[in-house]
């Protein structure tokens, strides 16, 4: 309560010290009482309504209510809301946060309260996720009195989860693995030649894929040749330069299949079916028996290979 004799003179506040008590009756007393023991309930009307917060009288009719309580939610869904983009002091959180009408699980009204829905800097705009119809259930305060305050906000029910995972493997390869890599220890790129198609396998197999026959000829590769097809890729990788980058195919010269591998050196937009590229080694000190010998591939100032020779190795 306030009052002014002038424009240029302050507001006089009228405060209760001791507070404002009132008797509740026993309808909203028992709602109040179960809210300090953690649960949430409606009262029943004659015509079968339940009401959330409950109210003595039927606000459709007028009649006096069954006097039936019945436990509804905790969860509920949002029926409508309101951003606050810059809280007041007086508001019950220090960030931005939603009122909504939230109607609990078995009732047919809606409770208004404060949904949390994380942080936000200040004035910011409501999330996307925010509407009409979200799922949410409370947020109860651990010493609770018997006030609508016992349920400090509502939150969104998780939807996902963000589970860390992390697989750890050891590969043990066989014969033609095992001299495969020992080429890339001394800087070579080997496959071998089918005796049936002639198309040389890399990383060797010991088989064709194509023919099914064993495979033993073995055939040095240079380290450059034409990207085949690529993919932009934005979750971070240990191996790459940065984010984006670029994983693809590279045919190598006189290779009769495509390789997998990083291609770096050029703005990951700038990557192209058919550009030319070649193997950018880490120092020899560095090298061990694993494809980390090669960093990633990089451009070559070469032209780029037309389209209808790599369309059989896509």
């Amino acid at each position: 309560m306030s009052s002014s004799t002038g424009p240029s003179e302050p507001n006089h506040v009228l405060e209760f010290p001791g507070g404002y008590t009132r008797s509740v009756g026993p309808v909203i007393g028992r709602f109040l009482s179960e809210l300090r023991d953690g649960r949430l309930v409606g009262v029943r009307t004659a015509g079968g309504r339940v009401l959330v917060p409950p109210s003595e009288h039927d606000p459709d009719t007028g009649e006096d209510v069954t006097g039936e309580f019945v436990g509804v939610g905790p969860a509920g869904t949002v029926t409508t809301w309101s951003w606050v983009p810059r809280p007041a002091k007086e508001h019950p959180l220090d960030r931005p946060f939603a009122w909504a009408l939230i109607r609990p699980d078995g009732a047919d009204t809606a409770l208004l309260h404060a949904l949390d829905l994380g942080v936000f800097e200040e004035g910011a705009q409501p999330p996307k996720f925010l509407k009409t119809g979200m799922r949410v259930r409370p947020r109860w305060r651990p010493e609770r009195t018997g006030g609508i305050g016992d349920i400090e906000c509502f939150q969104p029910e998780v939807t996902l989860i963000n589970a860390p995972t992390r697989l750890e493997y050891e590969l043990r390869g066989g014969k033609a693995l095992r001299r495969f890599l020992e080429g890339i220890a001394e800087g070579r790129i080997l496959g071998h030649r089918c005796p049936v198609c002639e198309q040389v396998i890399v990383p060797m197999k010991g088989l064709c894929p194509r023919d099914g026959v064993p495979t033993i000829e073995e055939v040095e590769l240079p380290d450059t040749g034409t990207v085949t097809t690529f993919a932009v890729n934005n979750i971070p990788d240990p191996r790459a330069p940065e984010v984006p980058f670029v994983s693809a195919y590279v045919l190598l010269d006189g290779a009769g299949l495509t390789m997998l591998t990083l291609v770096a050196g050029v703005p990951a937009d700038q990557v192209r079916m058919g550009m030319r590229v070649r193997a950018a080694w880490r120092p020899r000190e560095e090298w061990d028996r694993s494809m980390n010998n090669i960093r990633w591939f990089e451009p070559l100032d070469e032209p780029d290979v037309p389209f209808d020779e790599i369309k059989d190795y896509l």
